[in-house]
């Protein structure tokens, strides 16, 4: 029996690499973290050399030779200290899963921070050692952004922060234009009173797209039928979605900011005997594949949140690593809305008898 059989091989390490390749161990670790000014075919030729030999670098050897944990965190902060389990929104799962893909592709960890606490946040959080943290939904003047950059952590926004808010980087939509595009869409298909679900916080994505819905009022001449309720509690999402087909001045189109809206503007327009889409128009933002399959199937607005999250991770590491000068940064990210039955009126159907032939005449 072979004596190596049973035992784990050994890994190779950043000596062999530098052997196998014939440069030296400085070169290697140059090319292999993007520093340095080596040429391309180096670079090239040390990391198939690394490939091959199956190297890893070390999580701590990095750790102790740069004063890096790796790890960088995301949370959203928009609702403080109201219980929130972010996650459980489509919108979150996917950039969260994207935003992971992102980070370890680049050789850090993504640690998911509780949303709110009774404690200070940033007490909380300094048990971790963080390198840099992506904040969702930042709200105005928050105070656990300001907290973390005091501390001189590096903070990238996902949404467009209010103020002077120190982040080192956003990305966010074009709200205003998306908002705007869905309003034409269903005044297109016939609406001519859209009412909206939105929220109360005062994070950027609620602000913006309620202030869009207002100007397009204004420009249309349509006096706002809106009601806003605390987003971060599903019930009450329901609740609004009731009062607004409950009101006298009752929409015959309705858009819903977030995720739960959908089915609750369903639920109320059965509870109501509205018929969707012949009598109320519908279209919530969601990036829910269970729209698809409602009754009718629901027109969404997605905010590609898998797109955002790869870029917030990248510009928070870009930060972290000292890349791009220093100067804020900001993205905006397309949108894209899906149209399905329910913003489309049907058309009434038009029977057309075939013409009869010359034997019927006789």
């Amino acid at each position: 029996m072979s004596r190596s059989r049973g035992r784990r091989l050994a890994r190779a390490g950043i000596r062999d690499v530098a052997a196998a390749a014939g440069v030296s161990i400085t070169t290697v670790s140059d090319a292999l973290n993007g520093k340095g000014r080596l040429p391309e075919a180096t670079r090239r030729h040390v990391r198939e050399v690394a490939d091959r030999l199956g190297y890893r670098p070390s999580a701590a050897a990095r750790t102790l030779r740069t004063g890096k944990s790796g790890l960088i965190g995301l949370t959203v902060t928009t609702y403080g200290d109201e219980p929130f389990t972010f996650t459980e929104f489509a919108y979150f799962a996917e950039m969260a899963r994207a935003a992971s893909s992102a980070a370890l592709a680049r050789g850090y960890a993504l640690v998911i921070l509780p949303a709110s606490t009774r404690q200070s946040p940033y007490d909380v959080w300094s048990n971790v050692a963080l390198d840099g943290t992506v904040v969702i939904d930042p709200s105005d003047r928050d105070p656990v952004v300001a907290e973390l950059v005091r501390q001189g952590i590096p903070v990238v926004s996902d949404g467009r922060p209010c103020g002077d808010l120190p982040v080192a980087a956003w990305v966010d939509n074009d709200h205003e234009a998306a908002v705007t595009g869905l309003l034409d869409h269903l005044a297109a298909a016939g609406a001519r009173r859209i009412g909206l679900l939105t929220g109360t916080s005062t994070d950027t994505y609620t602000r913006l797209s309620t202030s869009a819905y207002l100007q397009w009022c204004e420009r249309r001449g349509q006096t706002p039928v809106y009601e806003a309720y605390p987003a971060h509690d599903p019930c009450a999402g329901a609740v609004a979605a009731d009062r607004l087909l409950a009101r006298p001045d009752r929409p015959d189109a309705v858009y819903g900011l977030f995720d739960p809206n959908g089915t609750d503007l369903l639920a109320a327009a059965r509870r109501y005997g509205l018929r969707v889409p012949e009598d109320l128009l519908l279209v919530c933002c969601s990036e829910s594949a269970v729209y698809a399959a409602t009754d009718p199937p629901v027109t969404t607005l997605s905010l590609k949140p898998g797109r955002i999250g790869t870029t917030v991770v990248q510009l928070l590491i870009d930060a972290i690593e000292g890349v791009g000068g220093g100067r804020p940064v900001q993205r905006i990210m397309p949108t894209d809305l899906i149209v399905r039955a329910s913003s489309q009126r049907r058309r009434p159907r038009t029977t057309i008898s075939s013409p009869r032939s010359p034997e019927q005449h006789s």
